[in-house]
């Protein structure tokens, strides 16, 4: 055999203690008929045929895969986008687009503002879809609770507010329910004076014209209704979410009656007989962007764009409007998202509003969405983008109906949160894939860190011995008796006071954990090179010249892997378990930036714990799986690789 092939099979010296242990001696030391299995593969067969630690490894792996591959799919938001507060606290559900049955053949209207949706159907039949937080815990104010009144009443029309309802009957009644403390409802409802009470006629069983009814639409706890002649009859927090409600019905009083309204977060605004765009003493959406010839964007009043054109639709977001002038064109103000460019010859026929969106069809039959898509509310299926696909769609909250002649086509838009959300409004889903990430970074950076100074400090403290010994082992016992959990508190309340990026801060508390948890590791590395330092093999590589440090850690530390590789692996659970106990008591990571713990600081509050159980429950059951499995291969990885064990056969 030449020397050129007998280096290659003797490959990197680092390296040839691990091809021994895992795959045994060379082939050609071994006999042809010889079959035998090296410690690692022997040690590798003994694990798996333990079923526990075989589960816990795939669930390990899973949550790996999980953490790792779905956070970088799906990245943790950690601007106010990532945040829906009308979506706070809510439980795990993902039926916020079920559409009931009897909703599909025929629709009067649907409504919504947050997360439960309103409709009803060419019946006359009300049926209400999603979810509602009633933190009140008082069925009277549960939103979700239809009054036996309006089950057992043919109603012509609908409307959701951010917290209440109103339908009116065929025989004219007002009938409201949900939530009533600002004046949704009612004059004994109203907590606050500045809230405009309801019309006396509509009260009391007191009934209105209910074929004379335009329309009726409810905004953030207030509510109009909008008559055929032009009256406007209208109620709740208008100091909040209608500041310009009087000037609107004062227009319709004095100038021209309205044809249609729609309301903002703040305020309410229209189109009169006239196609005038009403916005009463509202100045909010007077001036708009649009391209010039050059294709850049420049700023111009509404009302000159507008010119002699009248305005035939109108829809409002939340903090947007959008208006179909009678050419055909599309006109928005209030929305940084760019509006939908139509195919030539193509033009905007109606347009409905969502919370973050708007949904526009036009004459051929098309459907364009846009504005915020961090819900999927703008992704529309590719069948509705075709010529023809559809004549409406009602854009709801956070979901949009499509309908072509009068049958349901497809839905789409946010369906709900599989784990609930948290008290900003924030995916819990999102964060856990996105916080275990956080959380065994941390937990890996400083378990590497630990054993890097554990494995030095007790291979030098070990072999050496004397002097060099007492000295190390001096420095241990002090870093071991700092108390470690209050010593990590303070050096990390040092830091959070200090002005330093988040970044750095999270790698300093990786650091932190690293240096305070290397003690245990360097003792039990010292005790085994003490052992190990005694036997022939040293003695002879020291008879050949063999450098000290070279017996130390590439004759000697080889031996006692598998004793370092199960302090490890135990020490990454515990590392993780440091990490979100610090984070848990608001020392270690800061949100909005997530891990397993500092998801769990909310469990603090009793209200938490007992209404909103997913908020911790989730977080704490993933770290404990987690936990529990790293311990159940670490101790599996203990039995199988003692050299003193006897496998069973």
């Amino acid at each position: 055999m030449s020397e050129k092939k007998a280096s290659s099979r003797k490959g990197p010296a680092p390296l040839r203690w691990l091809r021994r242990m895992f795959f045994g001696g060379s082939r050609e030391l071994t006999l042809a008929d010889e079959r035998f299995d090296s410690p690692g593969k022997l040690a590798v067969k003994r694990f798996f045929r333990n079923p526990l630690a075989t589960g816990a490894a795939i669930i390990l792996a899973g949550m790996f895969l999980f953490v790792f591959i779905g956070s970088a799919i799906a990245p943790v938001d950690l601007t106010e986008t990532g945040s829906e507060m009308l979506h706070t606290n809510m439980a795990p559900t993902l039926s916020l687009m079920d559409l009931p049955d009897s909703m599909k053949d025929g629709v009067v209207d649907i409504s919504s503002k947050g997360t439960f949706t309103i409709g009803v159907d060419t019946d006359g039949k009300v049926s209400m879809w999603g979810q509602y937080v009633n933190i009140s815990g008082d069925p009277a104010r549960d939103v979700m609770n239809i009054p036996d009144e309006v089950k057992n009443s043919k109603v012509v029309h609908v409307a959701a507010g951010s917290d209440h309802c109103v339908a009116i009957t065929d025989d004219g009644r007002v009938i409201a329910w949900g939530e009533y403390d600002n004046g949704q409802y009612g004059h004994d409802g109203s907590m606050i004076a500045a809230a405009r009470k309801q019309p006396e006629e509509l009260m009391d069983g007191g009934t209105i014209d209910a074929s004379q009814v335009r329309q009726l639409i409810c905004g953030n706890q207030v509510t109009a209704i909008l008559m055929e002649d032009g009256t406007i009859y209208a109620w709740g927090n208008d100091g909040l979410s209608a500041t310009n409600l009087s000037s609107v019905i004062k227009h319709g009083k004095k100038e021209s009656p309205l044809v249609k309204l729609t309301f903002t977060n703040d305020g309410i605004y229209g189109i009169d007989e006239n196609g005038d765009f009403v916005c009463g003493k509202s100045t909010k959406y007077n001036i708009i962007s649009v391209p010039d010839e050059n294709g850049r964007s420049v700023s111009t009043d509404l009302f000159e764009y507008i010119g002699d054109r009248k305005v035939v639709d109108i829809a409002a977001s939340g903090n947007a409007l959008a208006l179909v002038l009678d050419d055909g064109e599309i006109v928005v103000s209030g929305m940084k998202e760019p509006q939908p460019q139509l195919t030539e010859g193509e033009n905007a026929l109606t347009v409905s509003g969502g919370t973050r969106h708007f949904v526009l069809t036009t004459d051929q039959g098309r459907v364009y969405a846009w504005g915020q898509n961090y819900r999927n509310q703008c992704k529309i299926p590719e069948a509705l983008t075709k010529e023809d696909a559809v004549d409406r769609v009602y854009a709801s909250g956070f979901q949009n109906y499509a309908y072509k002649d009068g049958k349901f086509v497809d839905c789409w838009g946010l369906k709900g949160y599989i784990m609930g959300t948290d008290d900003m409004g924030r995916d819990v889903f999102n964060r856990i894939m996105n916080g275990g990430k956080m959380t065994m970074t941390v937990g890996a950076v400083a378990v590497i860190v630990s054993t890097i100074i554990g494995i030095l400090i007790g291979c030098i403290s070990g072999y050496f011995g004397g002097a060099v010994d007492m000295l190390l082992m001096r420095l241990t016992e002090i870093v071991g008796a700092i108390p470690f959990l209050p010593f990590a508190l303070c050096l990390s309340a040092i830091f959070q006071a200090s002005d330093i990026h988040e970044d750095t801060r999270i790698v300093i508390i990786m650091l932190i954990l690293g240096v305070l948890s290397w003690t245990g590791l360097a003792r039990l590395v010292r005790g085994q090179i003490l052992a190990e330092r005694e036997k022939e093999f040293v003695t002879a590589a020291r008879s050949m010249g063999v450098k000290e440090g070279r017996i130390a850690f590439r004759h000697i530390l080889p031996n006692i892997v598998s004793v370092i590789l199960v302090t490890v692996t135990l020490d990454f659970a515990s590392c993780m378990l440091t990490e979100s106990s610090l984070s848990y008591l608001g020392f270690g990571v800061q949100l909005p930036r997530p891990t397993w713990g500092n998801m769990l600081d909310g469990s603090r509050s009793a209200l938490v714990i007992q209404s909103f159980w997913w908020r911790w429950v989730f977080p704490a059951l993933f770290l404990s799986v987690v936990v529990i499995c790293i311990n159940i291969i670490g101790d599996t990885l203990r039995d199988v690789l003692d050299p003193k064990s006897v496998e069973k056969t």
